[in-house]
């Protein structure tokens, strides 16, 4: 079973921002980081091929793309790499959100 982390606002006080983390502050944010591409469309290949319909701003590492799926007002990203995991702390601190294992 692979890891997925879940950045979110729900544990946030009700200060300056928003409970939930919009598509639209997402589109914004992501676009002034160099090494994200936002996709509507998330194709996984293996022994099959399956496309996922979404909001998925996607982190190029090496030659590896890793989504970060913008999903019901939460940010969503599987930990499966470590190298994930200080982009997602940064992505989370930046948005003045929290992170979640799930």
């Amino acid at each position: 079973m692979s890891q997925r982390y879940r950045i979110t606002r729900a544990f946030q006080e009700n200060g300056n921002s928003s409970q939930t983390i919009s598509l639209e502050e997402c589109k914004q944010y992501f676009s002034s980081k160099p090494d994200f591409s936002y996709t509507s469309v998330f194709t996984v290949a293996g022994a099959t091929t399956m496309s996922i319909e979404g909001d998925f701003f996607m982190w190029s590492y090496d030659n590896t793309k890793i989504p970060f799926r913008h999903y019901q007002g939460d940010i969503y990203v599987s930990g499966t790499n470590k190298a994930v995991i200080p982009i997602m702390i940064e992505v989370a601190s930046e948005l003045e959100a929290d992170v979640l294992e799930e």
